[in-house]
């Protein structure tokens, strides 16, 4: 699934090709994604301009003056830019076209992902109930600290609860659970304060350099030029079960925790 790096690469490749554009139409081949696409959808966005490409969390938003559209890319989705006449593919099934002749096309083959219509965003149900932005000035060690006093459930768990922390997707908690040598069956509430601080900056690291690097490729996921993102190359646990751990060379273990993939080293991580 695309995760807050992917996403955010998305963002910053569609923002500069579309805001400030008006919307000349929006052609819906197939409305059946996660929820259907809403059939007034054209009707609000034609004729109006794009102002911002934002995201929250793994989520795009698209905002307009009188709302917002919400979309998400499911587990294989992309939106790519299209500056020419590209006849649409089997899963191309939404194009967002501006009175120039630009479009953003999205592709989705499990139809997992969402294009939604909210006149108030924050309080939208998918939106609502989530914690800060692990890029933003409210997330640091402190606040983890803070949210995991008492907290029995995993280390790994707790960082991937959207109420937490948003966009801390699998990839990314092994990653930064590694670099601050952090078990990730560790209780939240057994983790002192200056671990914390170290694991903050970790995520923030992690998370950053991934998106330099256009996102992670896994199975389907390209950016808004329809590339590949390269951070896998550089993984330190994730996807490298079994084999050397890169600072004591133990072979890496690997395990299921909540139905998702967990790479550590039984050395280095406590």
């Amino acid at each position: 699934m695309p995760e807050l790096p992917e996403v955010e690469t998305t963002r910053r490749g569609i923002a500069p090709h579309s805001e400030s554009k008006t919307v000349a139409e929006l052609i819906i081949r197939d409305p059946r994604l996660r929820w259907p696409v809403p059939d007034n959808l054209p009707a609000l966005l034609v004729g109006q301009t794009l102002q911002e490409a934002d995201r929250r969390a793994k989520y795009l938003l698209l905002h307009f003056d009188h709302g917002t559209v919400i979309v998400h890319l499911g587990m294989s989705g992309s939106l790519r830019v299209i500056t020419d006449t590209s006849p649409p593919q089997k899963h191309d099934h939404i194009d967002l076209v501006f009175t120039d002749g630009l479009r953003l096309r999205f592709n989705d083959p499990r139809r997992f992902g969402c294009w939604l219509w909210a006149e108030e965003p924050a309080a939208h149900p998918l939106l609502a109930s989530l914690g800060p932005e692990p890029l933003g000035e409210e997330f640091n060690g402190r606040y983890l600290f803070r949210k995991s006093r008492d907290r029995k459930t995993p280390i790994k768990s707790f960082l991937m609860d959207n109420r937490v922390v948003v966009g801390v997707g699998n990839i990314y908690a092994n990653e930064a659970l590694f670099k601050t040598g952090i078990h990730p069956g560790r209780p939240a509430g057994r983790i002192s304060a200056a671990r914390y601080h170290q694991l903050a900056e970790a995520i923030r690291e992690v998370l950053s350099a991934a998106i330099l690097m256009g996102g992670t490729t896994l199975r389907d996921f390209v950016n808004s030029e329809g590339k590949p993102g390269y951070f896998a190359q550089s993984l330190l646990v994730y996807g490298r079960g079994g084999e050397p751990c890169v600072e004591c060379h133990q072979p890496l273990r690997e395990i299921r925790m909540n139905q998702r993939t967990t790479v550590y080293c039984t050395r280095c991580q406590r």
